[in-house]
């Protein structure tokens, strides 16, 4: 019926339509383009002279430094399991205080989302030195614990991997609440409540029906604080020590100290390759659709 309908329309009537929807689309896509020249102009732009540098600043040797040293190597795999565990830290955290949210009332819901909030309005820089101020030897927590009897000697809270993780896990926090947040007020409050009334335990329903639901906020989040992670400078050199350092301190300090330009935007290049796999990785072995599953239910 509907083909016959569009026969019967008068082929000019379907042109002038045509012609108008493509001005209406052209119209739009003006908005679109200062976005566009500011992302060239500030992010492609940047990269393409780095990845240039890298190979001709002297020369393509500049990647030779991972075959040649195993330091590089080492460093990047401390910057992915150190990724991967600030990323387990944050869904170990944040599934339950969006769960939380969820449930209480929304005054409730709105104090939990401010303090989830709270480090986004303070510099990562403040916010780090807070934390020194907390792990250190002396620090607040030492000494609470020493005053308690607890301790008789300071516990090595800062300049390791625990510090590190504690710090980022702080920050990178709400990049895993909000998502799953966002997906669970999706899911219909009814679905529980009916599979419990049809003999299932609360733990089976909420494994069985609301889960499954959850998952690709949980799937969104993952991504998210994981690829930040990767790039984490400031927290990493003032909570972590030589023996843990991340792959973003290794380019600094090739740029900043040894004056190596080509060589750190070689380490920099690699660094973003790593991160472009991982997500490829992440996008491919996902359930399909998973991730655009979380930004349309």
């Amino acid at each position: 019926m509907a083909a016959v309908t569009r026969d019967r329309v008068p082929a000019r009537v379907r042109t002038a339509d045509s012609g108008r929807n493509k001005r209406r689309f052209n119209s739009w896509a003006w908005l679109v383009l200062p976005g566009m020249l500011f992302l060239i102009a500030f992010f492609v732009v940047p990269i393409a002279g780095m990845a240039v540098r890298s190979f001709t600043d002297p020369g393509p040797e500049n990647y030779l430094i991972f075959v040649k040293s195993g330091l590089y190597a080492r460093v990047l795999w401390t910057t992915i399991r150190t990724a991967f565990v600030v990323t387990l830290v944050c869904l170990l955290l944040g599934y339950p205080y969006a769960y939380v949210m969820l449930k209480v009332g929304p005054k409730l819901t709105a104090v939990l989302g401010v303090l989830v909030l709270l480090p986004f309005w303070s510099s990562i820089l403040v916010r780090t030195y807070a934390w020194t101020v907390l792990l250190q030897d002396s620090g607040i927590i030492n000494s609470a614990l020493k005053s308690l009897g607890v301790i008789s000697q300071p516990l090595q809270l800062m300049r390791n991997d625990l510090g590190v993780t504690i710090g980022m896990s702080h920050i990178l926090l709400p990049y895993m609440v909000f998502p799953i947040y966002a997906v669970m007020t999706r899911i219909s409050p009814d679905l529980v409540p009916a599979a419990q009334s049809l003999g299932a335990p609360p733990y089976r329903a909420f494994l069985r029906v609301f889960w499954p639901q959850s998952v690709p906020g949980v799937a969104a989040g993952v991504l998210l604080v994981f690829v930040l992670s990767l790039g984490f400078f400031i927290t990493p050199a003032l909570l972590g020590s030589p023996s843990n350092t991340m792959f973003s301190v290794l380019v600094v300090n090739e740029v900043s100290q040894m004056l190596q330009f080509g060589r750190g935007s070689a380490l920099a290049v690699v660094l973003l390759l790593v991160t472009l796999v991982l997500l490829w990785f992440g996008r491919r072995f996902l359930p399909a659709g998973l991730l655009d599953q979380g930004n349309t239910e």
